[in-house]
């Protein structure tokens, strides 16, 4: 089962990987069972050894970008080419790697430089959305080279994939929310088996993939690509990489927008429940656009799901909707307000016993397509957040937390508890840190939206993300709207406001609403 941490431009018919990356574990004690360690270099610290020419002063070769199985290829204003990074910032003449990069140059004659972006996830293949995305920015790339990448263990920079999509699929019937013995032990042993297929396809790479690592790999794009200062748009987990980047570089900090924000100050189980509140406060905002009391909703909802998990659903493709493809299905279209209807159909088709919509849904959250194919997003987004968070609740630890998550959310809190401890289980590295510094005393304004409806990323951590940044640093925009993201979400106020900072350098007061 996959993170509800996805992030949709638009409609939800436009799937973006977002949110935020939170680790778990068995053992308790933050470390894995295997031998691999992360480097010293990928910890918080801003000292690093000094990089030598042959990376800092590479020249990219740039030429029309080819498509592939997982992503097509994007009209001839976009360019490709590929950026060798060290494998371990600690030993910075050793073993490289290739990032793969994206670009479509500036179309304006006033340029500004690079606007790097990353979608989130982690995981999300920035060579695949970004030309879906480029509309939503167009008037930025008067002014910017529009650039993205795969980070290290994404699509096509070393993208790593743990499972076979016959292998994915069978994991589907494992119950997300076991209710006895044998339910808990295949979900540990299906997470257990999810990490050993993780490290065979990654290898040494899966202690070199955490957000520092990607942090360090910006600011030496930065260089590569020419720019003295680095502009950056960050949505979702792109606000943790964003807010991290500050952090290491503040001096290089030049005009950095983090929508849709992850909050800092939050460990994995504060991450955990940050969430279930976020998708139960949509949940509701949805039950009350549909005449319902979010409270008798939320137990209709309730009792559905319990139904489906003593006897799955029938579907029209033959597969049967486990309680667990269902929590998924419920989840995708809280991402977007634009999607609401489609929930209600997919409801009312299950309350009549059949639970193809639901899959539908479901199927799109999990990147999977007709033919059965399954993306890699959520193999990338399980290495990266189980190589930063170190924080490992153990099954007891987290069934004690189970009756505060119900409480919190009814309809999703039962998932979200034991997620905490089956998704970084017996993981083979070790984590990173309970929380990630973003602090970034003497850095540029750096400008941070929040959205109230937000399910993914609750509004309470763009505060947060700002306060931890520093006096000065961190400004808030806030939009009260629903669905996860507020730039290019229908509000001119706000896509204003964020242009207005990146094209003008102008920093809005901070505090400044849209409603």
């Amino acid at each position: 089962m996959s993170r509800f941490v996805r992030w949709t431009a638009a409609t939800a018919a436009v799937l973006l990987v977002a949110g935020c990356s939170n680790g778990t574990s068995a053992s308790g004690d933050g470390k894995g069972s295997g031998a691999a360690t992360p480097s010293s270099a990928t910890s918080s610290s801003r000292a690093s050894p000094e990089l030598p020419a042959s990376l800092t002063s590479q020249k990219l070769d740039w030429s029309r970008c080819e498509g592939t199985a997982d992503s097509p290829t994007p009209g001839s204003d976009w360019q490709c080419a590929t950026l060798k990074v060290p494998l371990d910032y600690a030993k910075p003449d050793g073993e490289t790697i290739g990032l793969a990069l994206i670009r479509a140059k500036a179309t304006g004659g006033n340029r500004i430089g690079s606007l790097l972006f990353n979608f989130g996830g982690p995981g999300q293949s920035g060579i695949s959305v970004m030309p879906s995305y480029a509309g939503t920015v167009s008037a930025l790339r008067e002014r910017y080279d529009l650039v993205s990448w795969d980070p290290r263990g994404v699509g096509a920079s070393e993208g790593v994939r743990c499972r076979s999509d016959k292998e994915i699929q069978a994991a589907e019937s494992v119950d997300p929310s076991p209710d006895d013995a044998a339910e808990e032990k295949a979900y540990f042993q299906d997470a257990a088996d999810f990490g050993k297929g993780c490290e065979k396809s990654a290898g040494k790479l899966l202690a070199h993939v955490s957000t520092t690592d990607s942090a360090r790999d910006m600011d030496l794009m930065r260089q590569v690509l020419g720019d003295t200062k680095t502009h950056y748009f960050g949505i979702s987990y792109g606000t943790e990489l964003g807010g991290v980047y500050a952090h290491l570089f503040p001096k290089n900090v030049g005009r950095l927008i983090l929508d849709a924000v992850v909050d800092p100050s939050a460990d994995t189980v504060g991450h955990a429940k940050n969430q279930a509140r976020g998708f139960q406060r949509a949940l509701d905002d949805y039950l009350r656009s549909t005449g319902q009391d979010p409270d008798q909703g939320s137990r209709k909802i309730s009792a559905l799901l319990k139904r489906i998990d003593a006897a799955p659903l029938p579907t029209s493709s033959g597969r049967k909707l486990t309680q667990g493809l269902a929590v998924t299905g419920l989840v995708l279209p809280l991402y977007s307000k634009q999607s609401w209807p489609a929930l209600t159909s997919a409801l009312d088709a299950a309350e009549q016993g059949d639970g193809s919509d639901l899959l539908a849904l479901s199927d799109g959250y999990n990147d999977r397509d007709a033919s059965g194919h399954y993306g890699t997003t959520t193999h990338a987004q399980r290495v990266i957040s189980c190589l930063d968070d170190k924080q490992r609740p153990t099954a007891d630890q987290t069934r004690k937390l189970l009756p505060e998550f119900r409480r919190i959310s009814p309809v999703f809190g039962e998932f979200m508890g034991w997620d905490t401890a089956g998704w970084c289980h017996d993981w083979p590295v070790a984590g990173q840190y309970d929380t990630p510094e973003v602090g970034a005393p003497g850095s540029a304004p750096v400008l941070v939206v929040g959205n109230t409806g937000d399910p993914a990323t609750p509004y309470e951590g763009a505060r947060k993300m700002a306060d931890e940044l520093g006096k000065g640093v961190g400004v808030v925009l806030t939009w009260k709207g629903e669905g996860h993201g507020a730039y290019g979400s229908g509000s001119e106020c706000v896509d204003s406001a964020v242009n207005a900072y990146l094209l003008d350098g102008t920093v809005p007061q901070d505090g400044k609403v849209c409603s």
